[in-house]
């Protein structure tokens, strides 16, 4: 991933908690066609190695993990989109100084590099299946839990899907939030997001990268 410095995020807090905010990661490895690429939510464990562990698992169907099965020292590469939002010119003081402005994008994103084990005991997967339902369900009011649905259901579920273990070797992170316009550029994209695109999510990392909290 291209990092410049001034977008180069490496506290391993944030990464982490834009994971767990953005859990539906792209899974991509290699295939003998080519990449392969599907997405599917994960849990991290952030007290397992160096930089924490991911867990996940495919429906049985899917190619995907045989391909991980048979090259178990072939990394992989996972991408979790965080919050994102178009930026227009016409929020840039700039836009009205010089008029020397372009569009851009602003994004967070996290991308994480290991190897797969994959998982075929049925404790760990039900293990793995509650705990996601925890992790999603949770905060609701009522929450539904795996144990609501008929056990033989359940069972048969368990039975569709492998599991996969990632702990993670390499993990980057770039969060793009207007670190490189001028402070007068930041107020206007901050504003702009918040009103025009109602974008308080990106509006607010603008703010807190660009140094913006107290205005």
């Amino acid at each position: 991933m291209y990092e410049p410095p001034q977008f180069r995020e490496t506290r391993p807090e944030i990464l982490h908690g834009l994971i767990r905010t953005h859990p539906l990661g792209l899974l991509i490895s290699n295939g003998p066609e080519g990449p392969v690429a599907n997405a599917i939510p994960f849990l991290l464990d952030a007290e397992i190695g160096p930089n924490g562990r991911l867990r996940a698992h495919l429906a049985r169907a899917n190619p995907q993990w045989r391909l991980l099965a048979d090259n178990p020292a072939s990394p992989v590469l996972i991408v979790f989109q965080g919050s994102d939002a178009y930026v227009t010119p016409s929020w840039y003081e700039t836009k009205r100084e010089t008029g020397k402005v372009v569009p851009t994008w602003n994004y967070a994103i996290v991308q994480v590099r290991g190897t797969v084990k994959v998982m075929d005991d049925p404790d760990w997967l039900a293990q793995q299946i509650a705990d996601l339902t925890v992790s999603q369900e949770g905060t609701r009011e009522a929450p539904w839990a795996v144990t609501d649905a008929p056990a033989p259901f359940i069972q048969s579920q368990i039975k569709g899907i492998i599991g996969l273990e990632i702990e993670i070797s390499e993990i980057h992170g770039k969060w793009k939030v207007s670190q490189n316009r001028p402070v007068a550029d930041r107020v206007g994209v901050a504003q702009g997001l918040e009103s025009e695109h109602s974008s308080p999510d990106m509006a607010g990392l603008v703010r807190s990268y660009g140094g913006l909290d107290g205005n």
